[in-house]
């Protein structure tokens, strides 16, 4: 609230600036635009079908187009629209309108000294140039000087960009072109002309490239189809001199011969263990005597069995590698009806033992053993007949891999030339149709606009004074400098003992503000101002009760006014009855010394210390210096000092010592040493620098030596002061 306050402050102290510059600006807007023509506005509307599904071929992708798209198709338009070329081309109708029936505009004068054989050799050029759709080579100077004469009239590329506007609407189908200008004709004119050029040149550039890519796609479709037949003839010329016919049927053949070879295989290997144990257990049956016995009597037998048993394992071959043909297994069939009739011959005669009778066993094993040997040979022809199958099944691996390989590539070209045969179909029926953008509103001319002339002077008289405000609010923003007290303590933490408005006259004399002299407001307030100071001082002197207090007042700079705030605080102790000593520490500047006509020097003093023959009693007594270059020290020693001070103890309430500026370094800090206490005074509208900051971190490291500031020369707010008079405030 405080920094709003101070703000409103500032504008109140600039209010005449805030009231003149806005009636100012106010005053010379209506001035400029007191005679500013109508303006009168056109504007066409041109139909573009992008999202306009009443527009769209039943096979058109316009309506799956992303938004995205679409709006970059419309910003394409629009910036073709305000292209250098379609604006050029606007810039040649309006000039040749104007060189052939009545101009819209007055001729410029660049166009007026034109004679009539200039007029014609420029008609014809921008009639050459609006047939070939060129524009003005302006390094040439003929042309230069053309393009000059279109700019003379305003017709120019920049000077119709600066009235007219092209936008589309929202999200709808319709982009609008909006110019005005002086004269109702001319405006629609140009947003007509503008209009049908580009509609035209986009219809011609569309229509060109449907062509282009008709023809594109089309030798691209060929290129395809040539390919796609390329593969398919590799194909099969493969096929026919590897003799395959199809791939997957002979391998799937071969895979399920394979598993019946193997199942058989399985059975006759099951059949063989079968058989063999049996013919065993049978023989364990008999006696070793027994089979010779049996033996020799079948001998003619079993050689005529045996004979048949070899044509039967023959046929049993050429069964198997014929693929179990049924006409061998006709045969097979009739042989084993042979051989059940040779056993059962054998079994008819008498070849048992009288003492055994086993005729039947004996059948039943020359009948297994019969089964066994077909059995083993089968096995191994079907061992055989499998592995011509899995030699039959290892050379169609490669072909597999390379036919693969083949329709890999076959359906591959096949697909793209699908894909691009669709395209083809598509560009070619959309070559067929009309172009979808057409100018939907012609432009005619209208009223003029209402007027702007006091709209613009009162948005001008606004924006002055917006532009003031901001100007005072940067300037107060930037503004560092300490104005009142609160701003001091807020940045050096110390606080603030009292402060001194600026007086507004040439000269103060103290003596007059307490015999009420000088009655007027400015010099009671300063009487108060003066009182309060001197009070917060007095209280912090009076922590300690010791009489003769010594207070030191200096400053951060020379100049501050702490010359005139020791003798005020001085005059307003002897109005309280005080006896007061004012010592002029300020070697550099004796300032007090030279005001005051004191016989009382302090170099003298220090010394000799004599006070003889001087009167205690007269209230205020100033101690002056002769001046020079030098410091406390140098004129006397730190234990002479101290003993001439204690001395002034005993005759005075208070001691007031002047001393040098802070920046004179050692020659301030010099008389702090010998005092109680210390005061600085601080000059108001001034910033604090990084030196400032130094000499205020070492009074407030005086471990509470240093009691506060006196802000001196603080201006009242609405009024205009001028900065006191100090060569006479003691006098």
């Amino acid at each position: 609230m405080e920094e709003i306050k101070k703000f409103i402050d500032l504008l109140l102290r600039y209010k005449f600036v805030l009231i003149t510059v806005p009636l100012i600006t106010v005053m010379v807007t209506f001035y400029i635009v007191r005679n500013l023509p109508d303006v009168y506005p056109a504007q066409a509307q041109i139909a573009t079908g992008i999202v306009d599904e009443t527009q769209q071929m039943a096979l058109s992708e316009a309506s799956s187009l992303q938004e995205s798209r679409i709006n970059q198709k419309f910003v394409n338009m629009v910036q073709v629209m305000q292209s250098k070329s379609m604006l050029d081309l606007v810039s040649y109708k309006l000039i040749i309108h104007d060189l052939t029936s009545k101009p819209f505009k007055e001729p410029s004068e660049l166009l007026n000294t034109l004679n009539l054989e200039a007029k014609k050799h420029a008609l014809s050029v921008f009639k050459e140039k609006y047939r070939k759709k060129e524009g003005l080579n302006l390094r040439n100077d003929d042309e230069e000087g053309l393009h000059r004469i279109l700019g003379s009239m305003g017709y120019d590329e920049l000077s119709l960009k600066w009235d007219m506007l092209v936008y589309r609407a929202g999200t709808t189908d319709f982009i609008f072109i909006d110019y005005q200008s002086e004269n109702s004709e001319l405006s629609a004119f140009v947003v007509n002309t503008l209009s049908n050029e580009f509609t035209d040149y986009y219809t011609v550039l569309v229509k060109e490239n449907q062509r282009s890519s008709v023809n594109f796609l089309k030798n691209l479709l060929k290129i395809k189809s040539d390919t796609l037949q390329s593969r398919i003839s590799g194909l099969r010329q493969y096929k026919i001199q590897n003799r395959i016919l199809n791939l997957t049927e002979q391998s799937s053949q071969i895979y399920s011969q394979t598993a019946d070879y193997e199942q058989k295989m399985l059975q006759a290997e099951k059949d063989i263990v079968s058989l063999k144990g049996t013919i065993a257990s049978i023989d364990k049956m008999f006696d070793p005597k027994d089979r010779r016995y049996m033996e020799s009597t079948f001998t003619n037998i079993n050689q005529k069995i045996i004979g048949t048993k070899a044509e039967m394992n023959a046929l049993q071959d050429k069964y198997i590698k014929n693929d179990f043909d049924e006409k061998y297994k006709i045969s097979i069939d009739s042989l084993q009806q042979v051989m059940s009739a040779q056993i059962n011959t054998m079994s008819d005669k008498y070849t048992d033992n009288p003492l055994n009778s086993k005729t039947l066993l004996i059948q039943k094993k020359l009948e297994l053993q019969i089964e066994l040997d077909r059995a083993v040979y089968g096995l191994n022809s079907l061992k055989k007949q499998l592995d011509v199958m899995s030699n039959k099944f290892e050379m169609l691996v490669p072909h597999e891999a390379v036919i693969q390989s083949f329709e890999r590539d076959i359906q591959t070209g096949s697909e793209e030339y699908q894909d691009l045969l669709a395209q083809y179909n598509k560009v070619t029926m959309e070559s067929e149709f009309p172009v979808k953008l057409r100018q939907a509103q012609i432009a005619m001319p209208g009223l003029p606009l209402p007027s702007k002339k006091m709209l613009l002077v009162i948005i001008s008289g606004i924006l002055s004074g917006v532009f003031c405000v901001i100007i005072l609010f940067v300037m107060f923003f930037l503004d560092n400098r300490i104005r009142v007290p609160g701003d001091l303590v807020l940045i050096t933490k110390a606080p603030v003992l009292g402060y001194l408005n600026l007086v507004g006259k040439s000269t103060l004399d103290l003596k007059g503000i307490w015999k009420n002299l000088h009655g007027t407001a400015e010099m009671r307030e300063f009487k108060k101002q003066l009182r309060s100071t001197r009070f917060e001082v007095n209280r912090e002197l009076a922590q300690t009760s010791e009489r003769g207090q010594i207070l030191s007042i200096t400053s951060i700079t020379e100049g501050e006014g702490k010359t005139l705030i020791s003798a005020c605080i001085a005059y307003t102790y002897v109005m309280v009855n005080k006896k007061v000593l004012l010592i002029d520490g300020n070697f550099d500047s004796p300032s007090i010394t030279k005001n005051s006509n004191t016989k009382l020097f302090l170099e003298d003093y220090l010394h000799s210390g004599d006070l003889e023959g001087i009167n205690f009693n007269t209230g205020i007594m100033v101690m002056g210096n002769r001046g020079g270059d030098k410091s406390l020290l140098e004129v006397s020693n730190e234990e002479t000092i101290l003993q001439r001070l204690e001395q002034l103890r005993s005759h005075f309430d208070i001691i007031l010592v002047e001393t040098p500026p802070l920046d004179a370094l050692n020659k301030a800090k010099e008389w702090i040493l010998f005092t109680d206490k210390t005061v600085s005074v601080f000059e108001a509208d001034q910033t604090i620098n990084e030196m400032k900051k130094q000499h205020i971190n070492y009074l407030t490291n005086l471990n509470g030596q240093f009691i506060g500031w006196i802000l001196n020369k603080v201006k009242q707010q609405g009024k205009f002061e001028e900065k006191i008079d100090h060569a006479n405030v003691l006098e």
